[in-house]
């Protein structure tokens, strides 16, 4: 078969020569310790078989979402995709993809199930830290940019978990009960994106049901949206064990069983005798799963066997510096007090680290959030060994404990200049956090150490955000999510400003408890015990709401501070055929070299319907002391139109739209108007 042709053509053909067994062979994973004969050790999480007569090489699918996850070793730990969003970079982000596709690929993966796009509704779901955020247009940018580096690679990116996945919390039949403009403008951005921009080679649809119809057997996402109207020509397959029916799930538009072997085997071929499913329904379906593959290059350019590369480390100094530059943008400076960071130290400094994620006796610091994509990387680089190392070169030394009693660590912390509290959260998939809280009484630790020394800093490891009724009490907070591997040479590197930092929230950090968007039971975890999830707070998710309901967050969506400062000005607003080129000057003001953000929000006329402002444009640009630049940004037709239930299309509402351009959702330095 020629390489020249299309891989449409490629696959029309090859479906042509298929026999009934050969098409289903293809439409349900097993499991590849049977099908390879290895009792137990690295493997891939799901496995089709190869076709050999037919040269068809298996797929190979395995987590990935901050590295090659599950059984696999010797792979980069990543920082988590919360961290990922953080930095605002997308050339970064682009990197960090293309290293995790070809440690996939030299691992004998050729599916990665990477990104998640799914929103961050509510802060307390337990996968939060493995999706980016709560705004639809920072998600749909990371992920293009993502997915663009995995499939640089002869590896298949995955998006998921689609349409909707907001909770952990009965996450297998909890039906999310969202309304159409909602959806449209919320949760299905990110999705559309990875497909028309991205060419995304995979769709992951999600456990729960939307609106009470199982996501992996609801044609109106499956075929109506993703087929008909995005013009998605990969392929379909269901999250592990979110299949519920053969009929039904064929017919919606499902391609791919996973982890298989229940309805798209025997069952399928007996829907298929009795015509309840067609032999074209089945040939599309295999036609898509042939066609990516084509698309990716996995015929032409097949990963290796598993054979010699399952024990092998393939993480290499690149993949590290990726981790490394990676983690260090994406921490966010949240607090800096009186300038106290970065850390100036004198010879005979004393610090105390205090808390579990320092590494002290060997605890491993946390790194990543735990489930499927858990990657943690074979020696991670504590904060421990890494502050130790650089406090030296300051003459310095430091002093740690595990604040295991509160009472001891707050003596260490009194006898020494300064302190650095480690806290952490425990995200997981499968699990939603019961409320914001720092977990096993690290809120009481850092007040503790807070009140015996009055130099105290907060490193926080969290997949999202968290309460924070100590901060009156520290010098200065920073938010280092789950960093991955390198996670102690960044938190080095931030706080004795070898790095500005320049990492911006994705997600607002809510006050209080209560003060959320999805603060009712019938929202979250939803009624019937969880049954059924109220989206009744509609489109005011995440900074929208906060907004809308004049409420002050703890720390807003955008935010971030910086050991530099910069200024903007100079704004112009100049309109093209086919965009507005929204144009203004940025001048770091500060004495030392560091990124800014800079964000563009439109706010709509109030006969929208909208929230107050949503982010539509930003760019991240590097500055040295004293010098500016001019940034432009395009606004396109879609920067101001909302989903119009009635005609199923995106339309703009004449009016009045403000452009408000700034360093978060809450500090707009400049604004302008344009009429539409």
């Amino acid at each position: 078969m020629s390489q020249a042709m299309r891989p449409a053509a490629r696959a029309a053909a090859l479906l042509a020569a298929m026999s009934p067994s050969d098409k289903l062979a293809l439409l349900s994973g097993v499991d590849p310790h049977v099908a390879l004969g290895v009792a137990d050790g690295p493997l891939y999480v799901g496995y089709v078989p190869p076709n050999p007569t037919l040269c068809i090489p298996a797929l190979t699918l395995n987590d990935g979402p901050a590295g090659v996850a599950g059984l696999q070793v010797g792979t980069t730990a990543f920082p988590a995709p919360i961290a990922q969003a953080a930095t605002w970079d997308l050339a970064l982000q682009q990197k960090l993809g293309q290293a995790m596709g070809l440690e996939a690929w030299e691992k004998g993966v050729d599916v990665l199930l990477a990104p998640d796009v799914n929103i961050a509704r509510i802060p307390e779901n337990g996968r939060n830290f493995e999706a980016f955020g709560e705004d639809p247009f920072l998600s749909a940018e990371t992920a293009v940019a993502v997915i663009t580096g995995i499939q640089r690679n002869p590896v298949i990116a995955t998006v998921k978990h689609f349409p909707v996945n907001s909770q952990e919390t009965n996450r297998y039949y909890v039906s999310s009960n969202v309304d159409d403009r909602t959806l449209h403008e919320i949760y299905l951005p990110p999705f559309a994106a990875a497909v028309g921009q991205g060419k995304v080679g995979a769709v992951m649809c999600a456990y729960g049901a939307v609106n009470a119809i199982h996501s992996c057997q609801a044609p109106e996402f499956l075929t109506t949206i993703l087929r008909d109207e995005w013009h998605f020509h990969g392929f379909v397959m269901s999250d592990w064990g979110a299949t519920w029916s053969t009929v039904p799930a064929a017919n919606a538009g499902l391609d791919l069983e996973m982890p298989g072997g229940v309805f798209f085997t025997s069952a399928l071929s007996d829907a298929v005798a009795a015509g309840t499913v067609t032999s074209s329904t089945v040939d599309d379906a295999v036609r898509d799963i042939l066609t990516s593959m084509f698309e990716r290059g996995i015929f032409d350019r097949p990963p290796p066997a598993l054979a010699g590369v399952a024990l092998s480390d393939i993480s290499t100094p690149a993949d590290e510096h990726v981790a490394l530059q990676t983690a260090e943008e994406s921490t966010v400076l949240l607090k800096n007090a009186g300038g106290a960071l970065p850390l100036r130290l004198g010879h005979g400094t004393s610090i105390a680290l205090i808390g579990a994620p320092v590494g002290l006796d060997g605890v491993r610091p946390y790194v990543a959030g735990g489930g499927s994509s858990y990657t943690g990387g074979a020696d991670p680089v504590s904060p421990l060994q890494a502050l130790t190392a650089r406090a030296a070169k300051a003459g310095a030394t430091v002093v740690a404990d595990s604040g295991a009693d509160p009472t001891t660590a707050a003596s260490v912390a009194g006898h020494a200049n300064l302190a650095v509290v480690f806290a952490y959260d425990q995200e997981r998939e499968g699990l939603d956090r019961d409320d914001l809280s720092l977990p096993l009484g690290q809120d009481q630790l850092i007040e503790q150490v807070a009140q015996a020394n009055h130099h105290t800093i907060v490193v926080l490891d969290t997949g999202g955000p968290v309460l924070m009724p100590w901060l009156d009490q520290v010098s200065a907070v920073v938010e280092a999510w789950y960093p991955g591997e390198q996670d102690g040479n960044a938190v080095a590197a931030i706080l004795f400003g070898d790095v500005n930092p320049s990492g911006r929230l994705p997600q607002t950090f809510p006050p209080s408890t209560a003060a959320v968007p999805a603060s009712s039971g019938d929202q979250w975890p939803g009624s019937g015990g969880g049954q059924d999830a109220a989206f009744t707070e509609g489109l005011a998710v995440g900074y929208r709401w906060y907004d809308a309901h004049k409420v002050t967050p703890l720390f807003p969506f955008g935010y971030g501070l910086s050991y530099t400062s910069f200024a903007y000005s100079h704004l112009r607003i100049a309109r093209s055929s086919a965009h507005l080129a929204v144009s203004f000057t940025v001048r770091n003001t500060g004495a030392r070299a560091g990124a800014e953000v800079a964000q563009l929000y439109v706010d709509d006329p109030t006969a929208a319907g909208e929230p107050p402002k949503q982010l539509q444009g930003y760019q991240r640009v590097y500055l040295r002391p004293g010098r500016s630049t001019r940034l432009t940004i395009a606004l396109t037709r879609r920067s101001f139109s909302v989903w119009d239930t009635a005609s199923q299309s995106w339309r703009t509402t004449p009016g009045l739209y403000r452009i408000l351009v700034g360093a978060s959702s809450r500090d707009i330095r400049l604004r302008g108007f344009v009429r539409k």
